[in-house]
């Protein structure tokens, strides 16, 4: 099947691409390359445009009227940067996700796969979340993500024809273990980014940001999942799109909630134990206090993934770790980087 991917030129968008085409699929990436790279294009068909372009929407469905569905994954993703920036940030994935939603229910492709984040759960006192756990996010960034899932909720409650999956990721990490993709920015702010730097001399020491939350070492808690993992559970999504709704109970709304996690919570000094043993000696490490927007964390119940799309995580952080390092080797051949 063909599918489409917005943002299919990043991190977890390509990921996605790739793991499509290895299961024989055919994904069309639109992707505005203004975070994305051209890179990870290759060897895809690809348009090069913005998601609230409904001309180049228009224009990639005549051409492809074949599209199944659209996976959307295209938006500004960093917490600290969305407290700086909240106007693009609610611009870039509220406003242009609204007319996406807006043209491919126009133009009769109304099947969405969301990519949204489980940032948008409130605390809760053992940090296990399930789908129906309180939500509350607490950055301008999480709270776009929340705003793209209500208003894909509510268009796929009044539109006929319109169904949603909304597929709340914890934390990628990782790369594609054929080392086609990965990490694609210069300086990136998530942690495994952050230690694989400091591994390659890029940076002095691991920033540890956050060591009076309320969790057993006093570290945020996360549910670090191998982003070669998540791409296989949108694989699957896909594949079984309308079967998803049939084992959810064919729900009223056209819209389902699915949690992507290991089920497991990992500490960030735990995550930081674990890198050093798969890297092979200790690392620079120095204490903060916690960046705009970070919260203790949580981790996924990923009882629900299992039920209605057959997946669970397989992949250890062990590998997500030296798929990361290995990619930090190769990334520089891979991706040019202007200086």
């Amino acid at each position: 099947m063909k599918v489409l991917v917005t943002g299919g030129a990043g991190y977890i968008g390509s990921t996605i691409c790739s793991a499509l085409k290895d299961k024989g699929h055919t994904p069309v990436i639109l992707d505005s390359l203004i975070t994305g790279r051209a890179e990870f294009t290759r060897d895809h068909i690809f348009y090069q445009g913005d998601i609230a372009d409904r001309e180049i929407l228009t224009r990639i469905f005549r051409e492809h009227p074949d599209i199944y569905a659209t996976i959307h994954c295209a938006a500004l993703i960093v917490v600290p940067d969305s407290v700086a920036r909240p106007y693009e940030y609610y611009r870039e994935n509220v406003a242009k996700s609204l007319e996406l939603f807006k043209t491919l229910k126009e133009l009769g492709h109304a099947r969405v796969v969301f990519s949204s984040s489980a940032s948008i759960y409130d605390f809760v006192p053992e940090y296990m979340v399930t789908e129906s756990s309180p939500l509350r996010p607490s950055s301008p960034y999480a709270r776009t993500k929340y705003m793209m899932e209500m208003i894909l909720k509510d268009f796929c409650t009044a539109y006929e024809g319109m169904y949603g999956i909304a597929l709340r990721y914890f934390n990628p990490i990782g790369a594609d273990p054929q080392m086609r993709t990965g990490i694609h920015i210069k300086n990136p702010s998530h942690v495994l980014g952050k230690l694989v730097d400091v591994s390659l001399g890029n940076l002095p020491a691991f920033e540890l940001t956050g060591t009076d939350w309320p969790t057993r070492d006093g570290s945020g808690i996360r549910d670090y999942i191998h982003v070669w993992d998540l791409a296989q559970a949108h694989v699957q999504a896909m594949e079984q799109f309308s079967q998803i709704f049939e084992r959810a109970g064919n729900p009223e709304n056209r819209y389902v909630v699915i949690n992507l996690g290991t089920g497991h919570g990992v500490t960030v000094r735990e995550l930081v134990t674990a890198f050093e043993k798969v890297y092979g000696k200790p690392i620079n490490k120095v204490e903060k206090p916690p960046r705009p927007g970070d919260v203790a964390g949580a981790y996924a119940n990923a009882d629900t993934a299992k039920r209605l799309i057959g997946w669970e995580a397989k992949l250890s952080i062990e590998q997500g770790i030296a798929d990361a390092l290995r990619w930090g080797e190769v990334r520089e051949n891979i991706l040019h980087f202007e200086d």
